[in-house]
């Protein structure tokens, strides 16, 4: 393994990331303390329905682009999320979002890691309390 003597860039790339992508327990956090933003799923309406982050606003991917500005509040931060690390819907969804000029996030992980980490979430047959992975958080 190598490694570069110019600091600037990796701090520039990581800064970078952080500007623009959220984990779970910070968008945990921030619901928790009543921050102003938007969360929105933007997975299909039968994994909505399978189970989603209570709170969040259910705008599927491919329709960001016709239907964000009638339906979410350009004057608070979104926070975007699909299914887990394996799904860029999200990453799709942020890149539409921004072009439309909103104040973008992504949150990695997505619900999956949501779920792992056990926070609770809803389904269309009401809220579940997930017990915690203990290979991601501590138990």
């Amino acid at each position: 393994m190598t490694t570069s003597q110019d600091t600037s860039a990796a701090v520039a790339h990581f800064a970078g990331r952080l500007a623009f992508e959220s984990d779970v327990s910070d968008v945990h956090s921030a619901l928790a303390a009543g921050t102003p933003f938007t969360l929105v799923d933007v997975r299909s309406p039968e994994s909505w329905n399978q189970g989603h982050v209570p709170g969040a606003v259910h705008l599927p991917g491919g329709k960001v682009r016709l239907r964000a500005e009638q339906s979410i509040d350009r004057g608070k931060p979104v926070v975007v999320y699909c299914w887990g690390p394996a799904c860029n819907g999200a990453t799709k969804a942020a890149l539409e979002f921004a072009k439309l000029g909103y104040d973008v996030k992504e949150m990695i992980g997505g619900f999956e890691y949501w779920v792992r980490e056990g926070f609770a979430y809803d389904t269309s047959n009401g809220p579940v309390q997930p017990d915690a992975d203990p290979l991601t958080a501590p138990v």
